[in-house]
């Protein structure tokens, strides 16, 4: 990997572990603002996943002097116009949990047929450097179902199903997730990025 040190714009513990898992760590350090407790939470004010990862990306690199990265995902659902979009982490409210989202959104759609529930994971990822700025792009296409399945990964993947795979992303291994997933595809965009042009 390319960088000497990154830091990840986040204190989501599930986000760093599944990253962790997508970079090559050998040469270089990855931390978050898990590990800068006294940094305050950055506000997402943007109306678009961009803009939020650009926020979040800016902040951190103010905040810690230090190449940053931030992404910000959102789930789309076609039958609801896009949403819940850039609202997905706070759908059922603004401290809403994993299981209380997934709620809303079955709770939303219990009236959709099979075949209406087509729906992405995207995932837009931030890199804020000395003198750069950049993003990358990673989508994971699928289907909402109407109860979830599978005990592993988090947020709303219980309920999201990938037809290729026929298994939820809840039903898949770390590394079958990260293979297919939309923030697997971003981070290893930007691995290449970074591979091209170190920081």
């Amino acid at each position: 990997m390319s960088f000497a040190r990154l830091v990840l714009a986040t204190r989501n513990a599930d986000k760093v572990r599944e990253i962790r898992g997508i970079f090559d760590l050998r040469n270089g350090e990855l931390k978050s603002l898990l590990d800068y407790p006294h940094f305050p939470d950055i506000e997402e004010t943007g109306g678009t996943l961009e803009a939020n990862a650009l926020i979040k990306a800016r902040e951190g690199f103010r905040m810690t002097g230090t190449p940053c990265l931030a992404d910000d995902t959102g789930l789309e659902v076609d039958a609801l116009g896009g949403a819940p979009g850039v609202y997905s982490s706070r759908y059922a409210g603004e401290t809403a949990t994993y299981a209380e989202n997934v709620r809303k959104i079955l709770s939303v759609m219990k009236d959709v047929p099979e075949g209406k529930r087509k729906a992405r994971f995207r995932c837009v990822l931030a890199l804020k450097a000395e003198g750069r700025e950049e993003w990358v792009e990673g989508v994971c296409e699928g289907v909402i179902l109407p109860e979830p399945r599978g005990a592993g990964g988090f947020g709303y993947d219980p309920v999201f199903f990938v037809p290729e795979l026929g298994k939820t992303l809840a039903e898949m291994s770390l590394d079958e997730k990260n293979a297919i997933s939309h923030r697997g595809r971003a981070f290893r965009g930007m691995a290449e990025a970074l591979r091209k042009n170190p920081v």
